[in-house]
């Protein structure tokens, strides 16, 4: 069984950073891709980043040039630094693990307001 942990959210001006963390535990034999998703509140999950065991990165257009997926698998974690965020970016963010099976994270806050 695998848990994911997602840390970091919170509110912060339009313009401004954040950092999510999430950590994977549990029986983690292989870290496997890992992606972030987003939920805005009456609206669907969507996709956000993903990076492969590899270290190859997407992002969805909305993000790109602003936001970095990034990994360390001695850790077991998956990063996302979001940059000159906007008011839209606010929604709460899952970390999805994929490795044959699928796991998603309990979510972490993210508001960006002034």
């Amino acid at each position: 069984q695998v848990q994911l942990v997602e840390s970091g959210g919170g509110l912060v001006q339009p313009g401004g950073s954040l950092r999510l963390s999430c950590v994977a535990s549990g029986t983690v034999f292989n870290m496997g891709t890992m992606g972030w998703y987003r939920q805005a509140p009456g609206k669907q999950r969507e996709f956000v980043a993903v990076i492969s065991n590899g270290g190859i990165t997407d992002y969805a257009d909305s993000v790109k040039g602003r936001f970095t997926i990034s990994r360390d698998n001695a850790k077991n974690t998956v990063y996302l630094q979001m940059n000159s965020l906007k008011p839209e970016d606010t929604a709460v963010y899952y970390c999805k693990k994929t490795s044959g099976l699928v796991y998603w994270g309990q979510g972490t806050q993210v508001t960006v307001s002034s």
